[in-house]
């Protein structure tokens, strides 16, 4: 069956750097669109990045483009999103999704908290 296990979330500073990882399983990665979501308490979840299938096109959100970016390794089945001038309205809980439209489990995603 299709699982998401993210990973690499933690405290950073402001202004800090931090990569979280999404370990993807159970259908042909390389298929398709890996998308990075984010989760505030209390707050509707924001579409933080997505890239394409063979990882030649992305697009990001406002409020992360320019400081954040989403990569793949379609060997390893792996999704990545690199987030660099890290600031506390970035603090939320990270998860990874496939495609448009899927219902599937969501992984549990992985918490980063930005604060000083």
């Amino acid at each position: 069956q299709v699982e998401f296990v993210e990973s690499g979330g933690g405290l950073v500073q402001p202004g800090g750097t931090l990569t979280v990882s999404c370990a993807a399983s159970g259908f042909t990665f390389s298929s398709y669109s890996m998308n990075w979501w984010r989760q505030q308490p209390g707050k509707k979840r924001e579409m933080v990045a997505s890239i394409s299938a063979s990882g030649d096109k992305s697009v990001y959100g406002d409020s992360v483009r320019e400081r954040f970016t989403i990569s793949r390794d379609n060997y390893k089945n792996l999704a990545y999103l690199m987030m660099n001038d890290l600031k506390p309205e970035d603090t939320a809980l990270y998860y990874c999704t496939r495609g448009a439209g899927l219902n599937d489990p969501r992984g549990p995603g992985t918490q980063v908290n930005v604060s000083s």
